[in-house]
């Protein structure tokens, strides 16, 4: 985890403990080639370390077991087979470096350009050719043009098209399931009621929200927090080593350090001093919270340390 995943952990804790709900710490493992035992491990420790505990989990079980999701595969098939049923899904066989050259388009936004449905209207033969040429495809949701309605925590009640950002992958050509699927998938599940993520997630939220409404789930209520981004302005990212939980913790920083200087960014203290999130519940507030991203400065591993 780096200091922009904890942000977003912390604010999701203090959300969702707030109310008296759960949290839910879920594994997201089904792309083999980004998930290893180790980065779990780490997870773990990481989210540990910070207190920032959970009450449903691969480590303590609970109601909505199994909590990796490759161990729900069977799942995301099953909604997957029931959307082809009535006509939502298709086939799609566009390359790589046809969607690379989609994504260097001009007006492609932060999430990409919508995929203008070039397989959308395939025939079967047309289909049954591509195949026989040794084509994968990927599958994809055909999104309706319709606005649909969710609700976010600062920003109130949207209504967007998911239109907006095309006929999205529920399963890549690999046979990797997407993560717009999974989630909705599990979230249903898994009687999620609330979903707290970074704001850079907000243009997915239509076309999720047409997916609970399609699968027959209730949307959640959703927050999309501020991001946290360096001090040239950039998200923070994998590339930001001093940042992540682990080195900060190797340098010595103490938890409470991290979870007081991320406090204090959030509105709830009134400066930066050790603290657990325990402690924060009590003030907690969505408004308290800025709407705009947060600066992490250059040199803030040794402020951590003073802190410490």
């Amino acid at each position: 985890m780096h200091l922009g995943n904890s942000w977003a952990s912390l604010l999701a804790w203090l959300a969702a403990k707030s109310r008296g709900g759960s949290m839910i710490l879920r594994i997201e493992d089904i792309d083999p080639q980004r998930s290893r035992p180790e980065y779990i491990d780490g997870l773990r420790r990481d989210l540990e370390w910070l207190g920032l505990t959970w009450d449903e989990g691969p480590d303590k079980g609970g109601p909505h077991a199994p909590y990796l999701q490759s161990e729900r595969t069977h799942l995301y098939q099953r909604a997957v087979d029931a959307l082809g049923e009535r006509g939502l899904i298709y086939p799609c066989f566009c390359t790589r470096k046809e969607l690379r050259s989609l994504a260097s388009a001009p007006h492609a936004g932060e999430a990409g350009p919508a995929y203008p449905g070039l397989c959308a209207r395939l025939s079967r033969e047309e289909c049954a050719a591509r195949l026989a040429k040794g084509r994968s495809p990927a599958l994809r949701l055909r999104c309706a043009n319709d606005e649909v309605t969710f609700v976010d925590l600062v920003r109130g009640r949207l209504c967007l098209s998911p239109a907006s950002a095309g006929d999205v992958a529920v399963r890549r050509s690999d046979g990797v399931w997407a993560y717009q699927l999974a989630v909705v998938v599990d979230d249903i599940a898994m009687g999620v009621t609330q979903v707290v993520r970074g704001e850079d997630l907000l243009d997915s939220t239509p076309s999720q929200a047409m997916l609970f409404s399609l699968l027959g789930g209730q949307v959640p209520e959703f927050w999309h927090v501020p991001l946290l981004v360096d001090h040239e302005g950039e998200r923070l990212a994998k590339r930001h080593r001093s940042l992540e939980i682990a080195a900060l913790r190797e340098m010595g920083v103490a938890p409470g350090a991290v979870i007081g200087w991320l406090a204090a960014r959030a509105g709830l203290l009134q400066r930066e001093r050790p603290t657990m999130p325990d402690e924060l519940l009590s003030g907690f507030s969505t408004d308290r919270v800025p709407h705009g991203p947060v600066v992490v400065p250059a040199d803030l591993p040794a402020r951590l340390c003073a802190l410490s």
